[in-house]
């Protein structure tokens, strides 16, 4: 009996140290050009979380620089009756990489509480900036981002082969915008 429960214990601790390894591997791009980047994102598809409950569809984000040198987030989105609903924060670099940034949507008289703040990372990054996986280093968040409102179906399986190379689960994956044909018009 206490052999089984022990057997169990370093089996549960081998799990959590192989997802830890996971969490420390994911790292954030090397560059990110934080001018071609801000502008409109459109959310392809994500990972369950509760502050997207509501939202059925037309997702965006939107990034703007600060003269602060932070960045302006703008997240809206479409829910069920037809009402757009939004939410405005700001985001700042948290690392050595421009692609380490934490990002609150608390007020801002609460910024100086670090648990307002939460990672957001740019994991992986297309060179013409015309989509972006955003993540966080416990696997948890997961975004797909598109300049165009569609993926193409290769580019997007692509993008999800990438995020489960990260470690990532996408057996809930949301997509919110169906990827389309390339040869499609």
């Amino acid at each position: 009996m206490i052999r089984t429960a022990l057997f169990i214990a370093l089996a549960c601790a081998a799990g959590l140290v192989s997802g830890a390894a996971n969490a420390r591997e994911l790292q954030p791009v090397r560059d990110l050009d934080l001018q071609r980047y801000a502008g409109v994102w459109h959310e392809i598809a994500r990972l369950p979380n509760r502050f997207e409950d509501d939202c059925v569809g037309d997702i965006t984000a939107t990034y703007s620089l600060r003269e602060d040198g932070n960045i302006r987030v703008v997240n809206a989105c479409r829910k069920q009756d037809g009402e757009i609903m939004s939410s405005d924060g700001e985001a700042r670099q948290a690392g050595d990489s421009p692609a380490q940034l934490e990002v609150r949507f608390a007020p801002k008289w609460l910024s100086f509480l670090p648990f307002v703040w939460a990672d957001y990372w740019v994991i992986a990054l297309d060179e013409d900036y015309q989509w972006a996986l955003v993540g966080e280093p416990d696997l948890k968040y997961f975004w797909i981002l598109s300049r165009e409102p569609r993926l193409d179906k290769r580019t997007f399986e692509g993008l999800k082969a990438r995020a489960r190379g990260f470690g990532y689960e996408l057996d809930d994956l949301v997509v919110v915008n169906p990827p389309v044909n390339a040869d499609r018009d």
